[in-house]
C-alpha cells in the first residue's frame, strides 16, 4: 500500500466516497466537513502541492479550474456559491502533502478563511 493517502484514494487501494473521475483527476466527499457540501479533489498523480504544479502535464494544469467547475456543478453549488481552497506547506495546515482542493458549499460560508 502506498505511503500518501490521496495517492491511495486515487488507485482505489482506499475506500472513499467518489464523486467525480476521470484519467486525471478524483474527487470524493472529505470524511471531515467544513461545511453541508465539502469535496476534495486531487489529481491522480502525486504532487506534494501547488509550488510543483508545473510537473503536471500541461494538459491537466489547464483542465483544473474546468473539473472544479464541474465537481461543484454535480454537487449543485453552481447557484448559490461555493469556496474553493488549496493550502501549501505547514503553516497553511496543509495535512496531506498531496496537491489538494477543497470545494466548500451548500451554506453561507465563514468571512474567514
Amino acid at each position: 500500500m502506498t505511503e500518501c493517502v490521496f495517492c491511495g484514494i486515487a488507485s482505489g487501494e482506499i475506500p472513499a466516497n467518489m464523486v467525480f473521475h476521470d484519467d486525471a483527476f478524483v474527487a470524493f466527499n472529505d470524511i471531515s466537513p467544513k461545511s453541508p457540501i465539502h469535496i476534495v479533489v486531487i489529481p491522480r498523480q502525486h504532487i506534494t502541492s501547488l509550488c510543483e504544479v508545473d510537473q503536471l502535464p500541461p494538459e491537466d494544469r489547464a483542465r483544473m479550474p474546468v473539473v472544479l467547475s464541474e465537481v461543484a456543478r454535480q454537487a449543485g453549488l453552481e447557484k448559490d456559491g461555493y469556496r474553493v481552497v488549496t493550502n501549501h506547506g505547514p503553516d497553511s495546515r496543509q495535512s496531506v502533502f498531496h496537491l489538494h482542493w477543497h470545494v466548500l458549499g451548500g451554506a453561507l460560508l465563514s468571512d474567514s478563511m
